[in-house]
């Protein structure tokens, strides 16, 4: 029964993101490399920042601040490489336009450019689930679960599936909110991928006390059902600006 948990546990966190790819990203080969280098990326930015942190852990202190100050400076990290990664994908995207135009082919269309970004933020979830979570997975396949005490109504192993599959909703959306944000120089939307990525992160810190992840692992899903409300918002108003455009 514990290897059924450990896969359930695994499923749960990674679940959507495998439908997500069998159903859309699966059925065109850029798309599947933008996964595969968009996980390698945030992967190696995850491995860096451990290294960084790893001077200074384990921490002592048993107040929630120096957590805080090592979220933040992760955050920050990962952001500015978000704007990195958003600046190579725009040449690329240039390369490939000027490269459709010297033999005569449409350009990339917006729900092309969509996929993509859709595709970049699934591989920055699929890479934080992967080291957050199923890392974490080896002991759930063994003879027992596991409790911690601030968090003793539900097992170890299940609450980071579950947060797991917040950030992979808010990593997944958020990318493709920002590439818009950037593409239309929206400062809507350039600010509120950082924030909600801050906002998120920091509410983890909830679970350091007891019972706190009654009420974390709602605000957590209540910010990812947020990034999900936005993205929905934006992906409809472009795709009816686009018609209208094409319409006139």
């Amino acid at each position: 029964m514990t290897v059924a948990a450990g896969i359930g546990y695994a499923l749960l966190a990674l679940g959507p993101s495998l439908s997500l790819f069998v159903s859309v990203i699966s059925k065109k080969p850029f798309l599947i490399l933008t996964v595969l280098s968009s996980t390698l990326l945030w992967l190696t930015s995850l491995i860096v920042l451990s290294g960084v942190w790893r001077v200074f852990l384990p921490l002592k202190s048993t107040s929630w601040w120096p957590y805080g100050l090592l979220i933040f400076t992760s955050i920050a990290f990962q952001e500015g490489l978000r704007v990195l990664f958003w600046k190579v994908y725009k040449r690329l995207e240039d390369l490939l336009d000027n490269f459709a135009d010297k033999v005569s082919k449409p350009r990339l269309f917006q729900t092309d450019k969509m996929q993509i970004a859709l595709a970049g933020g699934l591989g920055h979830g699929v890479a934080h689930a992967v080291f957050f979570c199923l890392s974490l997975l080896t002991p759930a396949f063994g003879p027992a679960t596991f409790f911690v005490d601030r968090c003793s109504q539900i097992p170890f192993f299940l609450v980071s599936a579950i947060i797991a599959l917040a950030f992979v909703t808010i990593h997944t959306f958020s990318m493709v909110i920002a590439f818009n944000g950037y593409a239309e120089g929206n400062k809507v939307d350039q600010v509120f991928v950082p924030v909600v990525h801050l906002v998120a992160g920091m509410v983890t810190l909830v679970n350091f006390a007891s019972g706190g992840c009654i009420i974390g692992i709602p605000l957590l899903y209540f910010i990812a059902s947020l990034t999900l409300i936005h993205c929905g918002k934006m992906v409809w108003r472009r795709l009816t600006e686009n018609r209208s455009r094409q319409g006139n």
